[in-house]
């Protein structure tokens, strides 16, 4: 069965920075592209980032040049580094497999 569990989400103020993490069991990680998500309240759930299995990384506009996204297959886990947090960061965050198998999400707040 795959899991995946998110991390790292918190409150934070405007300028910081927070890591997430998406641990995942059941799968061999590496071998998929996995991706983050937002969902902020009202919102539609929207891209972030995503990783393929290749390493090759693509980034949504709106956090190009503020976020990182990583993985260490060894710990078949995804990180996701956002830096320069904006309060319309605010949003619960998901990791996926493929955009097929979802986390729970965690929540990262940024005040202003």
């Amino acid at each position: 069965q795959v899991q995946l569990v998110e991390s790292g989400g918190g409150l934070v103020q405007a300028g910081g920075s927070l890591r997430l993490s998406c641990a995942a069991s059941g799968i061999i990680e590496s071998a998929y592209t996995m991706g983050w998500y937002r969902q902020a309240p009202g919102k539609l759930r929207e891209y972030v980032a995503t990783i393929s299995s290749g390493g090759t990384t693509v980034y949504a506009s709106a956090v190009k040049g503020r976020f990182t996204i990583s993985r260490d297959n060894a710990k078949n886990t995804v990180y996701l580094q956002m830096n320069s947090l904006k309060p319309e960061d605010t949003a619960v965050y998901y990791c996926a497999v493929n955009e097929y198998y979802w986390g729970q999400g965690t929540q990262v707040t940024v005040s202003s």
